[in-house]
């Protein structure tokens, strides 16, 4: 076993095992009370001898029954898959219809991993979405559980993305705690020579609000009866779960032999288990030569070269990464196959203690832009080759109305109409918004500004767009591709505000797509109204003269004075009519202990609701922001009773696409 194979086992085996996360990370804390709602996890039927450890639920896949999950409500995702299109390339390398690519990321440890966010803005936030094709939600471990189902935070913000969410199905090898006996509990039949299991996972994967499975099948010692049992398993698998819209990927490592062999490309040893699934992600023992042949063969049995995933391992140096580009996304042909990044999280969790939520966004923008930091001009020495160098950016910007408060799903506090509502830190993925797919494009003949999400002030949520730098000629910034008509009422909202140095803004509206992949849309400026006052403004901007579709919005900054500016962006709408959901309906505690509350609501009717959000009343009337959800039932712990407070008054909003927010649905708890 090479090393980079033996770090990458070690790593999938003891996910949870680990006594810390690393020293980088910030572990999330755990409730006293049984009622704070955890993701899910299961092995496939027998569990493992002794006792769990604290805080880990040994469960059974096969007993598991949606009437009977008590923590459904709170797993269960509800923002359905986006459909995506690709606008013109913001460069000349990225490719439209090549290679795709997928991520395998451990989001926190298999037990413990809370259900909803917690309280601490030191977290993976994925935002680049545009360029994934296929997040798996990586983790399993042989003392907890080996079959994890997606927290709904993390499905929420891929599929209002466009992206599709995996589970993980995880047999580790024998040396890092695998039993081959859960092989065979995954593959058993039933008397009609079904498989039971297969029926479950896309049973869960259909309760839970999630795409599909990624079975990843590595304890050894397996026959050639146990390899035909997990071929036929994937295929009943594959067609149950296409039957519901789902897919299924395999990972290279069993194969038709029921022996673990890792093939590093697609061949004999594995073509039949390839052939049962929708994918494959290639182990990382391949070589150039490997993956030519296995391009091939894939279009030799009828299949698109493009479903292989060739692996990289990007979990111990990120970026700095060594990789034979031109093996898998050649810049002077076409792609090989596509990409499949393990780890990328590396980009938090090489983070020196005390990081900022900043820190981390600025070594995410390198891995998937590049060391340029703008997509539309890469860097043609950067060893690294981001994702955006190679594959064209998708949106899902396509109806009306749209509204983005650029909220990254994490944040140092919250805030309600540049206000702060809670000063804790926090995270919940499900908040995010729909972000700006490339990050960031910036045009100008002068010295180019930085641009980036900054965490110290915002108009909603826990982040805004940043600008800052000299602007000694006008900037445009490139916000969103899109597909959204005009009518006779469309208005653009832009919420800002300038904090040093004179700027003025103008709205950046292009209704045509740019004449080839790397240049500039044909923006049309429009002027905001004259600003009164300081902090944040909202200005109102009617799409007067245009008609069709707008294609692309961004700005454009230009210094009236000769100081450096500070310039953010909180706030950017697009909508014909302003729209405010009904509140909520029997809004209810379902448990309770202590300070520890579970809440539940039922969809207010009509309007569209993007999410939720919760507040505490205090007896002097202030209201303190608790938490917000897409699901429709929360969690809150810790709440402790006010002097002379009797009974804690919680509020609990819908949330409308245009951040419009409803009238409150009461509770009280009774101290």
């Amino acid at each position: 076993m090479n090393p980079t194979r033996r770090t990458v086992l070690l790593a999938a085996a003891t996910t949870a095992l680990l006594p810390a996360l690393p020293a980088t990370a910030t572990a999330a804390p755990r409730a006293a009370t049984a009622l704070q709602p955890y993701a899910s996890y299961w092995y496939p039927d027998s569990l493992p001898a002794g006792s769990p450890g604290p805080g880990i639920t040994w469960r059974s896949l096969k007993s598991w029954r949606a009437a009977t999950d008590a923590d459904l409500a709170f797993n269960a995702a509800s923002v359905p898959l986006a459909a995506r299109f690709t606008p013109t390339p913001a460069n000349t390398t990225a490719r439209t219809d090549q290679a795709r690519v997928q991520s395998l990321v451990s989001f926190g440890p298999t037990a413990g991993n809370p259900s909803q966010g917690s309280a601490t803005a030191d977290y993976y936030a994925l935002t680049h979405w545009a360029y994934l094709d296929e997040l798996v939600f990586w983790g399993g471990s042989s003392g907890e559980g080996l079959i994890l189902a997606p927290n709904a935070p993390i499905v929420d913000a891929a599929h209002r993305h466009g992206v599709p969410v995996l589970g993980n199905v995880f047999l580790p090898p024998a040396a890092y705690g695998g039993q081959l006996q859960w092989t065979r509990d995954l593959v058993r039949r039933d008397a009609a020579g079904h498989y039971p299991l297969a029926a479950q996972l896309v049973a869960v994967a259909a309760a839970y609000g999630f795409d599909g499975w990624f079975v990843n099948a590595e304890t050894g010692g397996g026959d050639s009866t146990l390899g035909a049992a997990m071929l036929g398993f994937v295929k009943e698998l594959r067609t149950l779960a296409a039957a519901r819209g789902q897919r299924v990927t395999w990972y290279d490592a069993m194969t038709v032999t029921g022996s673990v062999s890792w093939q590093g490309a697609l061949n004999g040893q594995n073509q039949a288990l390839f052939q049962a699934a929708d994918a494959m992600f290639l182990d990382f023992r391949w070589s150039a030569g490997s993956l030519a042949a296995s391009g091939q063969k894939a279009e030799q049995l009828g299949r698109d070269r493009y479903e292989l995933w060739a692996g990289v391992d990007v979990e111990s140096n990120g970026s700095n990464t060594s990789v034979d580009w031109d093996a898998i996304v050649p810049a002077d042909a076409p792609h090989t196959t596509s990409l499949g990044l393990y780890r990328p999280e590396w980009t938090r969790n090489h983070l020196p203690a005390g990081h900022t939520p900043e820190d981390f966004h600025a070594a995410d923008d390198r891995f998937w832009t590049g060391r340029s930091l703008d997509p539309a001009r890469p860097d043609p020495t950067d060893r690294w080759r981001a994702p955006a160098v190679s594959v064209a950016d998708r949106s899902t910007v396509t109806a009306l109305p749209f509204a983005s408060v650029f909220n990254t799903g994490h944040g140092l506090r919250w805030h309600e109409d540049g206000q702060v509502a809670s000063d804790t830190p926090w995270n919940h993925l499900g908040l995010q918004d729909r972000l700006p797919s490339r990050r960031w494009v910036v045009r100008t003949a002068g010295q180019r500004p930085s641009v980036s999400f900054d965490f110290a002030d915002a108009w909603r949520g826990g982040s805004s767009v940043l600008v800052s730098g000299a602007l000694d000629a006008p900037a445009v910034l490139d916000l969103y591709a899109t597909r959204l008509p005009i009518g006779r009422d469309t208005v653009v909202e832009l919420t800002c505000r300038a904090e040093s140095g004179d700027v003025r803004a103008e709205l950046a509206v292009a209704t045509a797509e740019p004449d080839a992949a790397g240049a500039a849309p044909p923006y049309t400026y429009l002027p905001l109204p004259a600003a009164t006052g300081d902090g944040w403004r909202t200005a109102t901007v009617r799409l007067t003269g245009l008609t069709g579709t707008v294609r692309a919005l961004g700005v454009r900054l230009t210094a009236t004075g000769g100081t450096p500016v500070r310039w953010r962006l909180g706030g950017l709408a697009v909508r014909d009519r302003v729209t405010t959901p009904a509140a909520p309906a029997g809004a209810r505690i379902t448990a309770a202990s202590g300070g520890d509350l579970r809440l539940a609501w039922d969809h207010p009717a009509p309007g569209a609701v993007r999410h939720y959000t919760v507040h505490r009343v205090l007896p002097d009337g202030a209201r303190r922001f608790l938490g917000g959800t897409c699901q429709r039932a929360y969690f809150t712990g810790g709440l402790a009773p006010a002097p002379g407070e009797r009974a804690a008054r919680l509020e609990v909003r819908a949330v409308g696409e245009l951040y419009t927010s409803s009238a409150p649905a009461t509770v009280t708890h009774t101290w």
